[in-house]
């Protein structure tokens, strides 16, 4: 059974981001001062994460949709059976979820035509409804109502969406590393060989100095666990108590370990080896050190693989023989596990100078057009000039303009230095 507002919890799975475990003596909060509705759900990133909260926001408004929440699992709501009921929850509530699916599909227009108004192409039949077919989360041959086929679109591809969420945030932390690499070689290509070598050893120095700190735990094992009931919690460690702790830890008493509230367990692990006060320690490197964790966690624990630690759970892992082997093994750091290989920094490299190739000629082109409409400007100008002479003489001089005015009218509407001369000295005519 789903405790109520979990389909949120199942679809908004929260990003991974800082943490930090509530303090143990929280007081329990009175009746009156209990918030009437939910704390804002963070943005998941997703591009169409307003529509998708929006809509699970109404429907948990509904009676009928909330009881069938509440009994449903997991699987029942991965597998669309879910999306079924939507036929039976009232009328207001499908109106509202018209309302939401119209605006939606007016932002995707709008996104679609800026698209290719940026791309150049305004004078292009746009068919709007091929190009909506590219987004996956609502049925674009229906623009009009909300039926549970969106419905059931919109879970499966938010379920695809966030769990491919941490395959990209690897990809994205190696290219950040490659680049920190990148850069490191190119700045001591750029030295003498004295100050490379005086930098080499200061940048080991530096590695060396980071890698002199504590052993790590593994994430989720007893020794992990039991440091954080003890420094973090406050409590006695010959008293650890795994259902205590699950309780302790499960910070919005919804029955469930979340992420985000696993990945602030690993707090004290991770403040062993990075220091936001020091320069020298990356924190888009902590943070990486935090998902892994997470991730070893998830594995060992989650055994559905809804990305939610049950208390069952939780305690089934406490009675594994591992959950006390681990201790003497240590957690292996990405100092251990590097986030790429040579070959694939090469091809990194290889990317980086074709981009700035193409940029480079990009500029270049750029630059010639600028210079050809600076010409085209100073020609017109110089037209223009020669007009108003031209109207002048003809209203009053019988002397018509000599050659060397006119050039010195063109040598003046040039702005390149190069291209103007100064005129000569002549009698007015």
């Amino acid at each position: 059974m789903l405790p109520r507002g979990l389909l949120a919890a199942f679809l908004l799975l929260l990003l991974p981001a800082p943490a930090h475990p509530a303090p143990l003596d929280r007081p329990e909060p009175k009746k009156d001062d209990m918030p009437s509705s939910p704390p804002e759900t963070p943005d998941t990133g997703l591009y169409y994460h307003r529509y998708l909260q929006e809509v699970i926001q109404v429907l948990e408004t509904d009676g009928h949709f909330r009881e069938k929440l509440q009994a449903a699992n997991a699987e029942d709501i991965k597998s669309g059976k879910l999306s079924r009921e939507l036929d039976f929850v009232s009328h207001h509530i499908r109106t509202k979820l018209d309302e939401l699916k119209r605006q939606e599909v007016s932002r995707l227009r709008m996104l679609l035509k800026a698209k290719m108004d940026a791309a150049q192409e305004p004078e292009v039949q746009v068919d709007h409804l091929s190009l909506l077919k590219q987004f996956e989360h609502l049925d674009p041959q229906n623009q009009h109502t909300f039926e549970a086929r969106d419905l059931e679109l919109l879970i499966q591809t938010a379920t695809r969406d966030l769990a491919q969420y941490d395959a990209a945030h690897h990809e994205e932390f190696k290219r950040y590393e490659m680049l920190k690499e990148h850069e490191r070689r190119r700045y001591l290509d750029s030295l003498g060989e004295e100050q490379r070598l005086a930098e080499e050893r200061r940048l080991e120095e530096q590695k060396q100095r980071h890698r002199q700190h504590p052993r790590l735990n593994v994430p989720g094992s007893q020794a992990q666990l039991k440091e954080v009931w003890e420094e973090t919690d406050g409590l006695d460690p010959t008293e650890f108590n795994p259902k205590t702790f699950f309780r302790l830890h499960d910070t919005n008493s919804d029955g469930v370990l979340d992420e985000q509230e696993l990945e602030a367990l690993f707090t004290k692990e991770l403040e062993k080896v990075y220091d936001p006060k020091n320069e020298d320690d990356d924190m888009r490197e902590m943070e990486e050190e935090r998902l892994r964790m997470r991730e070893h966690v998830m594995k060992t624990v989650d055994t559905n693989q809804d990305r939610l630690v049950t208390l069952e759970e939780f305690l089934l892992a406490t009675q594994r023989k591992e959950f006390e082997e681990a201790a003497l093994k240590g957690w292996e750091t990405l100092e251990e596990h590097p986030a790429y290989t040579e070959e694939e920094l090469r091809r990194f490299e290889a990317e980086l100078a074709a981009r700035e190739a193409e940029l480079a000629a990009q500029a270049q082109r750029l630059s010639q057009e600028s210079k050809a409409l600076d010409h085209s400007q100073g020609l017109l100008e110089v037209q223009k000039k020669e007009l108003q002479l031209s109207f002048t003489w003809s209203r009053g001089s019988n002397n018509p303009p000599q050659t060397h005015q006119l050039q010195a009218l063109m040598d003046s509407s040039f702005s390149s230095p190069m291209q103007r001369q100064e005129p000569k000295q002549s009698q007015p005519w």
